[in-house]
């Protein structure tokens, strides 16, 4: 599933399920054996990125400062919603085919964002009155700025630490 993601945030729309194979070492029977569609490997890519970028709040709460968890998260964050933009033609296909895996992924990753956040309220560091979604917004509202830039993680860390500021407690 990572490779195929890489490959979707690389080369976006135009990525095929060939260069697919041939990253992840596979050949195309194989990858066709395992997802007979598009839509079937676009579905799998998106649930695993989406379990994963859900997971790694409460991993990265326990590694480091929740400002910190929560800027790197952020971050993923952006490079998921790259994956995403990778695979819009055929992920918009799968989530309006599926309302529920659509409602389900905004309520988990609002509850990793939610626990994020509660976190650095708790140290103080950032506002009290912060709402998940809002903050949601905003970063979707910073992927697509950067969308298909080159320096997308960087300008991404840059813009990130701007929207901080405005997260952070007075």
């Amino acid at each position: 599933m990572s490779v195929a993601a890489e490959v979707f945030a690389r080369e976006g729309t135009g990525a095929t399920l060939k260069t697919v194979a041939a990253e992840a070492g596979v050949g195309i029977g194989t990858l066709y054996r395992h997802f007979p569609t598009r839509e079937s490997l676009v579905d799998a890519v998106y649930r695993v990125e989406t379990q994963r970028l859900c997971d790694a709040a409460p991993h990265l709460l326990e590694q480091m400062p929740p400002v910190e968890a929560l800027r790197e998260w952020c971050l993923r964050f952006l490079d998921y919603m790259a994956t995403k933009h990778g695979m819009a033609d055929v992920l918009h296909t799968v989530l309006n085919t599926n309302e529920g895996l659509r409602l389900d992924t905004r309520v988990r990753l609002y509850r990793a964002l939610r626990l994020l956040l509660a976190a650095g309220q708790s140290d103080g560091r950032l506002r009290p009155d912060l709402d998940p979604a809002d903050v949601s917004l905003a970063l979707g509202g910073l992927a697509l700025i950067l969308d298909g830039r080159e320096d997308a993680r960087e300008a991404g860390s840059r813009l990130f630490a701007l929207l901080l500021q405005g997260l952070a407690h007075p």
